[in-house]
Parts: C-alpha cells; sequence; structure tokens
C-alpha cells in the first residue's frame, strides 16, 4: 500500500480501530494536532499519523506484528464506497436516495441493505451497479457488506466521508463514503470477525465512475480546495490545430450544453449533475486533442450551468472542474477529423 503512495497506520490487533499509543491518546485527553507522539514517529490518532516512510513502516510493525492495516482514504487520492448490511430498519422513502423523491409505486419489498439502495441509485441513473464493477478492487467485510475502492480525478475537487444513515450528506441509506477525514481497512486485514477479503476482479481501484462523481457531487461530498495533484504517468497532449478545429469543438459540444441549458425547465428530476458532468468530461477531452481552449471550455460550461442553476454557482464550478480534469486524460477528435 505505502509503495503505491498510500498512506498507512496500524489497526488495533484483532479489531478495525486505530491503534492507540501513548497514555494521554489512549484516555482521549488531548487531539491529534497536539499529540506528541507524531513528531517522534508514534502511530497515535489513526489517519492522522499515516505515513508512507517505509523505514517507520517496519518499526511499527516490528513492534506490534498483529496489527492491522488502515489507509487514510483522502491523502491516498481514494473514494471508497463503504456499503453495509446492517439488520436495521428500512427509512422512510425519502430517506433511501436523499435527494431523489422515491415513487409510492416503486415496490420496495426485499430492500433490506446498503446493496439495495446503492443497486437502486444505480438503477435510476441507467449505470452499473458498482457492487458488480470488476474493473476496480472490491473486498467483502467480515460483516457482510462491501469496499468498493476507487480513485478519485487527479487534480480534481476533494470528497469528504460520510455516514449512509447521515441526515445532512449521505449517498444512499446504509452506503458510507471514504474519503478525506476518513479512513478504510485494507484488504488481507484479519479481525477477531473475520478477514477483509478481495473478490474476484481487479486487485487495484479503478478511476471514479463520471456519474458517481456527479452523485457525490448533488449530495454536497465535495470539499473546498484541491484534490490529488496531476498524476505523472498520464500525459495530456497539448492543444493543438488551428482555430477552425476549436470552433469545431464548440459544435461538437453543443448538444451537451443545450441538455444542461434545458435542466433550467425544471429544478429536479432531470439529472442535472450528470448531464453537466458529462458535457465537462468530453469538453476535456475535446480541449486535450486541441480541438477547444481551456478557457472556452469553462466559459461555455459555467453558462449553460448557470443557466439551469443559477442558485449553485459553487457547485456548477466543482462539476465543472472534476469533469473537465477527468476529461483531460481521453482525448477526443469529433468525427470527420475537424
Amino acid at each position: 500500500m505505502a509503495g503505491r503512495g498510500y498512506p498507512v497506520h496500524p489497526l488495533a490487533p484483532g479489531g478495525k480501530t486505530p491503534a492507540p499509543n501513548c497514555p494521554a491518546c489512549r484516555s482521549g485527553r488531548h487531539g491529534a494536532s497536539k499529540c506528541p507522539c507524531h513528531a517522534e514517529g508514534g502511530w497515535c490518532h489513526g489517519f492522522h499519523a499515516a505515513t508512507t516512510d517505509l523505514p517507520t513502516l517496519r518499526r511499527w510493525w516490528a513492534t506490534v506484528p498483529d496489527f492491522g492495516i488502515g489507509v487514510s482514504c483522502g491523502p491516498a487520492g481514494l473514494v471508497v464506497i463503504d456499503v453495509d448490511a446492517h439488520e436495521v430498519s428500512l427509512p422512510d422513502r425519502d430517506g433511501l436516495l436523499p435527494g431523489i423523491p422515491v415513487d409510492d409505486r416503486v415496490d420496495l419489498t426485499g430492500l433490506r441493505s446498503g446493496f439495495d439502495s446503492l443497486a437502486l441509485l444505480a438503477a435510476y441513473r441507467s449505470r452499473p451497479n458498482p457492487c458488480e464493477d470488476t474493473s476496480t478492487l472490491r473486498v467483502r467485510t467480515p460483516s457482510g457488506g462491501m469496499h468498493i475502492w476507487y480513485r478519485a480525478p487527479r487534480g480534481g475537487p476533494r470528497f469528504r466521508s460520510s455516514s449512509g444513515s447521515s441526515t445532512k450528506v449521505a449517498l444512499a441509506w446504509q452506503v458510507d463514503v471514504r474519503a478525506f477525514g476518513g479512513y478504510i481497512v485494507a484488504p488481507t486485514t484479519r479481525t477477531d470477525a473475520g478477514v477483509y477479503a478481495p473478490l474476484p476482479g481487479s486487485r487495484v481501484p479503478g478511476v471514479l465512475p463520471m456519474w458517481l462523481i456527479a452523485e457525490l457531487a448533488r449530495t454536497g461530498h465535495i470539499l473546498e480546495g484541491p484534490g490529488p495533484g496531476p498524476d505523472p504517468a498520464v500525459t495530456v497532449p497539448r492543444p493543438r490545430g488551428p482555430s477552425r478545429g476549436r470552433r469545431g469543438g464548440e459544435g461538437a459540444l453543443a448538444r451537451l450544453l443545450d441538455e444542461v441549458r434545458a435542466c433550467g425547465i425544471s429544478p429536479s428530476g432531470t439529472a442535472f449533475s450528470e448531464k453537466l458532468n458529462r458535457a465537462a468530461f468530453t469538453a476535456g477531452g475535446l480541449a486535450a486533442a486541441g480541438h477547444l481552449s481551456e478557457s472556452a471550455a469553462h466559459r461555455l460550461l459555467l453558462e449553460a450551468a448557470d443557466h439551469a442553476r443559477p442558485h449553485q454557482p459553487r457547485r456548477n464550478r466543482l462539476i465543472v472542474e472534476a469533469g473537465f480534469r477527468a476529461g483531460t486524460a481521453r482525448p477526443i477528435h469529433p468525427r470527420g477529423r475537424l
């Protein structure tokens, strides 16, 4: 994990909670910012002590070989969808998919866990169920849940952690989000309840799908400030070609911008965030291939977004920036080569 650039920290042997260190840390008498253990290379306060320094990690695990492994999601550039399967009562329909009304005609028979609510969200958006996404790392938890690991878009926004039972910021009922301000248990960690076991499919996190980026933006999971920096392994071609090609790029983007503007007719229920994210991703690809300038792309996207949702300029900007940055990794050439 550390070799991949994921800061890690010890978990208490047999458990999934961070391992305490000094007596003051154990008793909760001070916070992470006041803990002297960090300066001395200690492991106090969970993800606040997470590091990729191999000598430090070797020393920690030599001291307590039975430590579990926690990964600090935010600094690692990870967004992990934590699907729970707890035996709890079903909430009201409005609590299943925050911000999305579930019609009374929808049969909820058999809906019992986060697996069901996440599948419902994916079906509502006509997207593949993340629980079945074999292109990314998926981990079965000892309690019967699932961790779905994704990489946040490089240079995009930072995402916040949340609980699926929250009444303020939540993706879906019994679906937690682990990002900045949170950690995730690494696969192969053994607890008293069982092992966190990787499932068949990819053993590395895939890129966070665009539709989930849009959903996280819609549900208030975006923090202020930039996310992880540019990935040095990804080369984005410099814009090239004549201005005629850039005007052609605007034409290729026009239909998607019209779909964004059309959302202004209705305040909700039009998949605005998803449509804006799709347009921004396409604009990023056109800019990377030299068919559209970055300044023109942002101007067109924000004009369309603010026309449809003038009351949320900050959220519009964050969706545009996230989608555009993700799109630059995949240059797009309009059909017919302009």
